[in-house]
């Protein structure tokens, strides 16, 4: 045919396209059924039998709890603390089954209501009226338990085996409740699974016969075309199965004018760039903020080599977390981070920082260029270490739905740390996992800031460097002159206390007269600086940072530091 080859391959791209049409219509009828069983077992079936099961086993761990209260109660000298423990332990998995039987009752109820999938209703009618019949039985065991308890306070016990045979025929009860429930749900999945089985055999056979027609369609047009093509479109089919079996490598030889050359060239262009954005991926796949992967894309930091940035590094860290875990359980505790992180992330990321990583319950984030401009990292890195202290008081409000009580609750704080300067910043790790981070003294720094608000009891200290690049829109307090552990160097330290507009009068005079005392304490003037001090406490007493000048100032006058003192605390720890 004389056709020009464009005409060639769009006449059979068009028809191509059309059977893959056909093909995916069809394929879609035939599954339709298919997904809707399999969508009936994961999202609903599956997830009741769990629910379930997870009541079978609360039921058990109460009788456990039941048992050692019987047993405790036998001895000589009951211990009033374990039956309390252990009558805390049965009321909570009590508290806990009922909790699940009511969301079971509520995802019976959604499943009625579902208009999307086709559920066996009629039995999930049924296993509406089935598990409250569950929740009473186990309420009535559980009300024969807590009366026995009561007797036994009041002097007035029962036979302890004329109790445990009661107790026990009322577990029995439940026992049977929730095989029933258990048996209804066997079944529905049994049929169910059977019904998806069949549903596939049919789905199967049909879509192997649609793949056959258009396979052997294809073939038909496939020849009608290598007929006038040949050996352009054989190596264009090579490359690209070699493309498609991950060979990155291929590269069509072009020894045409036509438009199969024009393709050819176009190919190998794909190539290319499939190369670089794999080599991409390899390196950057790990990453989970898309600001560092679009950065790369977009050629605006290096992808091999590190280089020197001056930025501004943030570390955060919970107050007492490891305390407050020991009354949480692993999930209660997960729960808690996952709030705790996404609140403090989500203002780091708005304004424009980058969560390098979690440690534990702290964080570690860093502005700079390319995320952020050059002259406004320190600024945004202060106001968002504002702002999350600012959502701390939300998060709070959050705790008594984590814990489920109203009142003492754990008092949680939070303590930053915030360093300005120069830092490596690159791809850092294994040959098969890297991270892009920043390391440096920088860093170190802003670590150990985080950990010297333990000493002054202050929420942000920031480095002399991040309060010179902040400006004058923040407003600060000079607390100190520290030598941390790991560096030679002396650090005036600062606490970030507010926008500047913010702060009031009251404040303002506070600063001053502590930024006083500081002099006169730097000049070993005790009783000038005890006095400034003394000024700042009476303007707020429970000024933290001037209460450790006081004591520092008593030890002086005990112990002098001589006079080649140059004012700076030695900060021992990390």
């Amino acid at each position: 045919m004389r056709l020009p080859i464009s005409l060639k391959i769009f006449s059979i791209t068009t028809a191509l396209l059309a059977l893959m049409v056909v093909v995916t219509w069809l394929s879609v009828l035939n599954f339709r059924n298919l997904n809707n069983q399999v969508r009936a077992l994961s999202d609903y079936y599956l997830p009741l039998q769990q629910q379930v099961a997870s009541v079978e086993i609360l039921i058990r761990q109460q009788m456990v709890h039941m048992e050692r209260v019987l047993a405790g109660m036998e001895v000589a000298r009951p211990d009033p603390e374990f039956l309390a423990k252990e009558s805390n332990g049965f009321d909570m998995r009590g508290v806990n089954a009922d909790q699940i039987v009511d969301s079971s009752l509520r995802f019976l109820a959604e499943g009625e209501a579902e208009k999307g999938i086709e559920l066996d209703r009629a039995t999930l009618a049924v296993l509406g009226k089935q598990l409250p019949a569950i929740q009473t039985a186990r309420q009535h065991f559980h009300r024969t338990f807590r009366l026995f308890q009561i007797e036994a306070e009041e002097g007035t016990p029962r036979s302890q085996k004329i109790v445990r045979e009661t107790l026990l025929r009322e577990k029995d009860t439940v026992d049977v409740e929730i095989g029933k429930t258990i048996d209804i749900l066997n079944k529905l999945t049994q049929d169910t699974a059977l019904q998806a089985k069949e549903e596939e055999a049919r789905a199967t056979t049909l879509n192997w016969i649609i793949t056959a027609l258009a396979t052997t369609l294809g073939l038909i047009f496939a020849g009608f075309v290598t007929r006038s093509l040949v050996e352009p479109v054989k190596r264009l089919v090579g490359g690209t199965r070699a493309v498609e079996a991950g060979d990155l490598d291929v590269e069509i030889l072009v020894r045409t004018h036509d438009e199969l050359a024009t393709l050819a060239t176009s190919f190998n262009h794909m190539v290319v760039g499939l190369r670089e954005k794999e080599r991409i991926r390899d390196t950057f796949g790990q990453y989970v903020d898309p600001r560092i992967v679009k950065s790369l894309l977009e050629n605006r930091m290096p992808s091999e080599d590190g280089e020197r940035q001056v930025m501004t590094v943030f570390f955060s860290d919970l107050q007492d977390f490891t305390r407050l875990c020991e009354g949480l359980t692993p999930d209660a505790a997960v729960r808690f981070l996952n709030r705790y992180f996404s609140l403090m992330s989500e203002v780091i990321r708005t304004r424009q920082g980058i969560v390098d990583k979690y440690i534990g319950d702290s964080i570690m984030a860093f502005w700079g260029p390319p995320f952020t401009d050059a002259a406004d990292h320190a600024t945004l890195s202060c106001i968002a270490a504002l702002e999350q202290m600012a959502r701390m008081e939300a998060f709070r409000a959050w705790l008594p739905e984590m814990f489920g009580v109203a009142h003492g609750l754990p008092v949680v704080n939070v303590r930053m740390g915030i360093a300005s300067g120069e830092v490596t910043v690159g791809n850092i790790g294994s040959e098969t996992s890297r991270s892009y981070t920043v390391i440096g003294d920088t860093v170190n720094l802003a670590s150990r800031l985080e950990q010297a608000n333990k000493f002054y009891g202050t929420r942000i200290l920031v480095s002399e460097a991040t309060r010179n690049l902040a400006g004058d829109t923040l407003a600060f307090r000079e607390i100190d002159s520290l030598r941390v552990a790991g560096k030679q160097e002396t650090v005036r330290v600062y606490e970030l206390l507010g926008l500047a507009a913010a702060v009031s009068e009251s404040d303002k005079q506070r600063v001053h007269a502590y930024e006083a005392g500081l002099a006169r304490y730097r000049a070993q003037d005790w009783d000038a600086a005890e006095a400034a001090f003394s000024e700042c406490l009476a303007i707020e007493p429970k000024d933290q940072p001037s209460q450790v000048m006081l004591a520092r100032i008593a030890a002086f006058r005990q112990v002098p530091p001589g006079a080649e003192w140059d004012g700076v605390w030695v900060a021992l720890s990390k």
